[in-house]
């Protein structure tokens, strides 16, 4: 194991927000019924491998990509296939399933040590039993191709954003689980297999933390402990500063917990799509984790632990995640659930008020006096969308060494020799949900770098 020299990053702001996750788990039952959503996927298109009325198995392939039809996508449970939800064009949104009610039934593959297979071989068994979709590369954050050799693997051991869960906890419950998911990567990295965890001398760094000392020895994996406020945790900002991305370069990732589901395909031979989810948010009564399958209704999950009114539920963090509801299901990639106050309800005097509990980055109110402070958000947008404004507001909270602002008007004027000399290969839009949170211009920039990233990739 090699130690590398801690990374600190002094840019960046963590956002304190009211419902983190109390350290206790409890274990849902499976919905009544179970849903596996093609729109998961970016640059997907399915091809249905089965029709409804069809019994299947956890662990059995549903569909697969038209672009590539050795990438497959599995069922999380056992039981009957009900309804293929289709939206606009007969687009396929959601597989639903029935699953049994009594013990789940699996496709059972023959446990195996990953350390005594090829790398091809290691390909082989993600693509037929199940977790090749949780590897994604970089640029574009799309699904990886079997086919391509990235110049390193890396993953974030720890999750900066707000309210995030605590992957250390997570981890802890499955350890051996864990250590074959990453000697499996390991492989499949060549062996440059790069682990980002959370220097131990930073601030409010918890105990259970996935740290150095934690992570058994896999040989020849890369250990960087970063030190730093939010998005220090982004996966594209540890590429950034420890591997970066040049043209016709790829990088795969991939998240904690898919490392277990991985592993636990190699040691217990069978495809359990079982994930911790933590419920989080002012909205919550008791914050919490909960062990839920991939696919469970949204409604097992806040089943009368919200209060207020107005909430917004959102799939993911405040920052990056989805709007979500009850009605909907488990996403392929939601480790976190959020829930907050809806806003846009008119306010008493405004921004004639001192504004002690209200955030701002700056000294707008005087609750920069209160550093430690906790905040209970609501979705309320504080203004509406205008021109850029020329603050440097994005600089101070983006820790890459790119122009951000140059970089969205590149993109807008689709000017992609422009992207590609600012560098857009190295970001994502979740890298760049800081520099939203304070825009000034209550600017749309994860949408702009979105489209500016789909653009090079058709159009490059």
């Amino acid at each position: 194991m090699y130690m590398a020299k801690p990374l600190t990053l002094h840019k960046g702001y963590d956002i304190k927000l009211v419902g983190e996750a109390e350290y206790t788990i409890t274990d849902l039952p499976v919905s009544e019924v179970v849903a596996i959503k093609p729109p998961d996927f970016p640059g997907l298109v399915p091809r249905m491998m089965v029709e409804p009325g069809d019994e299947i198995l956890a662990g059995q392939p549903l569909f697969f990509d038209k672009n590539d039809e050795r990438i497959k996508f599995f069922s999380s449970v056992s039981g009957e296939v009900a309804e293929i939800v289709r939206g606009a064009k007969r687009r396929i949104m959601e597989v639903r399933i029935i699953p049994d009610r009594e013990e789940r039934k699996y496709v059972q593959h023959d446990p195996v040590d990953p350390s005594k297979l090829s790398r091809e071989e290691i390909i082989q068994k993600l693509m037929e039993g199940g977790g090749w979709d949780f590897i994604r590369q970089r640029p574009f954050s799309l699904i990886a191709k079997p086919e391509d050799t990235p110049k390193s693997i890396f993953i974030s051991c720890f999750d900066t954003s707000p309210l995030a869960p605590d992957l250390g906890y997570i981890v802890d419950f499955e350890k051996e689980n864990f250590e074959a998911g990453l000697t499996a990567l390991k492989q499949l990295a060549n062996g440059n297999l790069n682990l980002g965890v959370q220097d131990q001398s930073g601030k409010h760094v918890s105990d259970k933390a996935l740290s150095a000392d934690k992570i058994t020895s896999v040989a020849n994996e890369n250990i960087h402990p970063i030190k730093g406020p939010h998005p220090a945790g982004n996966v594209g900002i540890q590429i950034h500063h420890l591997d970066p991305i040049k043209k016709g370069e790829l990088v795969w990732y991939i998240h904690p917990q898919n490392v277990l589901i991985i592993g636990r395909l190699f040691r217990e031979g069978r495809y359990r799509a079982d994930r911790v989810v933590a419920l989080t948010g002012s909205s919550v009564k008791s914050p919490q984790y909960f062990r839920a399958v991939t696919g469970q209704t949204m409604a097992s999950i806040l089943d009368d632990r919200i209060e207020g009114d107005a909430a917004r539920v959102i799939q993911g963090n405040v920052l990056t995640g989805i709007n979500s509801s009850s009605e909907d299901f488990l996403s392929h990639y939601t480790n976190q659930i959020t829930v907050i106050p809806e806003g846009g309800e008119p306010e008493f005097l405004g921004w004639l008020t001192p504004g002690i509990k209200k955030l701002s980055l700056s000294k707008t109110f005087f609750s920069w006096l209160f550093p430690d402070r906790n905040y209970a958000l609501d979705t309320s947008m504080r203004g509406e969308e205008r021109a850029f404004v020329m603050t440097g507001q994005y600089d101070k909270v983006l820790p890459m060494n790119i122009m951000p602002v140059v970089l969205l008007k590149s993109i807008l004027a689709r000017d992609i020799e422009r992207m590609e000399q600012l560098g857009i290969y190295e970001v994502s839009e979740e890298d760049f949900a800081l520099c939203e949170f304070v825009c000034t211009s209550k600017i749309e920039v994860q949408r702009i770098i979105a489209e500016g990233l789909e653009y090079v990739r058709l159009e490059g």
